[in-house]
């Protein structure tokens, strides 16, 4: 498949924690795991001309990977429109970590997607709720994270066509970490993990997910539905 990985990529350039543990920007670091699934990949960032997704790219990205957190207005509306039709049309979108606040997000549940949040270094355990799925295809029981950002619920989304994990945190909380959705022709994963500080996204279980999840939203090969006024198929009020 053709991937297209689009990273914000603004935590990369001013802060070094962030570069220790993301050398190549987290948009680098995913790039490089699904590469070695057999798929084309390309990278783009907020920075780049059209955010890097040119009508071109997007036309020929079959699933698109989005991480953003702290520029989330930046990001046009038109092309948030852009990408808002291509998943209409059929592209796979895998929204992770703190994209569940993105424009094209939002834009896609139509709500908030608000939810607690909290930094303070604590454990996360993701129990698998749906064990037959294909995007948790060689996870056992629960993934377990020794450090990541908390997320809490209520988290303000539709309810889910899949849950597929919920994570528990050694706070307390609970959290719905992976839903699924169709919207039109394409389908939508939002995978909860991945904090810009920790090194979630070079966990092999979270590779395994991601490049399931990738694989679960491929585009569908099947001729697009036609609307709008229709000829009757039989003689209407035949005798």
């Amino acid at each position: 498949m053709n991937i297209t990985v689009w990273n914000e990529n603004r935590h990369e350039q001013t802060n070094q924690v962030v570069r220790d543990v993301y050398p190549d920007g987290i948009h680098g670091t995913i790039a490089q795991f699904l590469e070695k699934e057999g798929h084309q990949v390309r990278t783009a960032t907020l920075d780049e001309e059209e955010h890097g997704l040119t009508e071109d790219v997007l036309h020929s990205t079959d699933v698109l990977l989005w991480w953003g957190h702290q520029a989330h207005e930046e990001v046009s509306d038109e092309i948030v429109e852009r990408v808002k039709q291509r998943v209409l049309d059929g592209m796979g979108l895998i929204v992770l970590h703190s994209g569940h606040f993105s424009k094209i997000f939002k834009t896609l549940m139509g709500t908030t997607c608000d939810l607690k949040w909290r930094e303070a270094n604590e454990k996360e355990r993701l129990w698998v709720v749906d064990p037959s799925h294909p995007i948790t295809e060689g996870v056992g029981e629960f993934i377990e994270l020794e450090k990541e950002e908390m997320y809490g619920e209520h988290f303000d989304i539709p309810a889910p066509d899949e849950l597929l994990f919920l994570s528990w945190f050694e706070g307390g909380e609970v959290f719905r970490s992976g839903c699924t959705y169709r919207r039109g022709q394409g389908k939508v994963f939002y995978f909860r993990p991945g904090h810009e500080t920790y090194p979630t996204y070079h966990n092999p279980e979270i590779q395994r997910v991601i490049a399931n999840g990738v694989r679960w939203a491929e585009p569908v090969k099947q001729e697009k539905p036609v609307y709008g006024n229709a000829k009757p198929l039989e003689t209407i009020g035949s005798k």
